[in-house]
């Protein structure tokens, strides 16, 4: 696999790496195409396939899994899968962009990984536990059972932070913006990662 640069952004569920990613991409000078992720889930709301996710069956995506289609994948809750096709990857970098995923965490370490010098992995972190339930509930688009559920993976996820190449806390949601599109405007322009944080 030849072709442009890979930025990831892996969060909780609520921690505004959606917002971030939207805003990222509409930054023209940085060139970024949306990997959209293959799900066996149904579309929420007014998700659409193709857009949002590639909508898919789960024999179908046990099927890319076994002919090893994926990038990374994973079964993030029972039967629902989540992972990234390497023709969506092929597809953009053909287009001479660079890929933004917006991935959970598991994915986004494993895409790292992968294609280490390639990738720049960007954690987004909520400013606490309590502050993402309360932004879990104010989207009111899944039951209270649900949020309990994504707040206890979030806690999981929230260790793996330092594993990632920067990491953002997302209490400014402007001062986020700003820090989101300096580490990517680097990164694409081939400046080195620094490590200061």
């Amino acid at each position: 696999m030849k072709g442009g640069k890979l930025i990831v952004f892996s969060a909780p569920s609520g921690s505004g790496k959606t917002t971030i990613v939207r805003h990222l991409l509409a930054q023209e000078p940085l060139n970024l195409a949306f990997s959209v992720s293959a799900t066996s889930r149904s579309p929420r709301g007014t998700e659409k396939n193709g857009e949002d996710y590639y909508f898919i069956s789960i024999e179908e995506f046990k099927k890319h899994i076994k002919n090893n289609d994926f990038l990374e994948w994973e079964e993030v809750y029972r039967d629902n899968f989540y992972g990234t096709l390497h023709s969506e990857v092929n597809r953009l970098w053909e287009m001479g962009k660079n890929v933004i995923f917006d991935i959970d965490v598991v994915g986004g370490l494993r895409i790292k990984k992968k294609y280490p010098e390639k990738t720049l992995a960007v954690f987004v972190k909520p400013p606490s536990v309590d502050e993402l339930k309360i932004r879990l509930k104010k989207r009111k688009t899944e039951s209270e059972e649900k949020i309990n559920m994504r707040i206890a993976k979030a806690s999981i996820e929230m260790a793996t932070a330092p594993q990632f190449d920067h990491i953002i806390v997302n209490d400014s949601l402007e001062k986020a913006l700003k820090e989101a599109e300096s580490l990517v405007s680097d990164f694409v322009e081939g400046t080195p990662n620094s490590e200061e944080e």
